[in-house]
């Protein structure tokens, strides 16, 4: 019986993944196998390739046929230099970098983030001078008409007036009295 070390395509349409198989050579592309031997996967880069040498040996040994794509790979992993005798046997396989995990990026980013200064989130508040002349006043608070500064307790409170409003009576209390309520 001929026997054949052949590609056995699975996966998806546009992503092809194969088994490297042992079969009779009468077989289908993707019939029964006596043996898988490896897998290559040429869609990664670099492309994954994994061969169990010591069974590729073996059937190598007993006469089994390489196909032109089998070959190119064993010659990738070595396992063709070491079946004929010749040098390299270590091969040329490219071995990807590795990942970096996930969660350790996260970390350096949190790390990152802490070393930065915050930014304030909310806008900062008015500070407006007691002792400004009425037009920087109404500038800094923002009013376009005229503002009514009155004494109140010993401090200076800003009394805005408002557009549709006239105007804005506004009492004096002296030191030490009560209050009262103006409606």
């Amino acid at each position: 019986m001929a026997v054949k070390i052949k590609l056995k395509r699975i996966g998806k349409i546009h992503a092809p993944q194969y088994r490297i198989v042992v079969a009779d050579a009468r077989t289908a592309r993707n019939g029964r196998a006596i043996e898988e031997i490896g897998i290559y996967q040429p869609m990664n880069d670099p492309s994954i390739i994994k061969v169990n040498s010591e069974r590729a040996q073996y059937w190598l040994g007993v006469g089994a046929q390489p196909t032109s794509a089998v070959t190119a790979i064993l010659k990738v992993t070595g396992d063709w230099q070491t079946f004929k005798g010749l040098p390299g046997t270590e091969g040329t396989l490219r071995v990807a970098e590795p990942k970096v995990a996930k969660v350790l990026v996260f970390e350096a980013a949190v790390q990152e983030a802490a070393k930065e200064p915050k930014s304030p989130t909310r806008k900062p508040k008015l500070d407006v001078a007691v002792d400004a002349p009425k037009a920087d006043v109404a500038e800094a608070v923002g009013v376009a008409e005229t503002v009514e500064v009155v004494e109140v307790a010993e401090t200076v409170e800003v009394v805005e007036t408002a557009e549709v409003a006239d105007v804005v009576e506004a009492t004096v209390v002296e030191p030490g009295a009560e209050p009262t309520d103006v409606a």
